[in-house]
């Protein structure tokens, strides 16, 4: 059997009401947004190990999202950005990383339930 050392770790839909957008109203009533963060990270030590030294603890990259989400910006883009960057800095070991930032009933004609920017990072091991 190869078993590969590697794995995907994820956190899906953490929710955040923030005060992103470029409208008036957008940042003084806020919405609510929604982040998903997937990575691929060498777990193989964790899978023998059972210690949560040898992996990616991902209640610190909650920790890293929740500080981003909470500095309020007009654009999901720069939201995303920021985001991808702490991750990129302070766990630089990560290959490859995708952060998705998606905001509820954005400010369109017509009706769409979610806009979403998504951001790749890593260092491409």
């Amino acid at each position: 059997m190869c078993v590969s050392n590697f794995g995907e770790i994820e956190l899906d839909s953490m929710q955040f009401l923030s005060f992103h957008g470029l409208l008036p109203k957008e940042k003084a009533e806020g919405n609510l947004f929604l982040v998903d963060f997937k990575c691929r990270y060498d777990i193989s030590a964790a899978m023998a190990s059972d210690n949560i030294d040898d992996t990616l603890d991902y209640s610190k990259i909650h920790s890293i999202v929740a500080e981003e989400m909470a500095i309020p910006s007009d654009l999901l883009e720069h939201v995303a950005g920021r985001i991808a960057r702490r991750v990129e800095k302070d766990y630089p070991a990560i290959p490859w990383f995708s952060v998705r930032v998606s905001k509820q009933n954005p400010p369109v004609e017509g009706k769409a339930e979610w806009s979403r920017v998504t951001v790749e990072g890593g260092c491409g091991k």
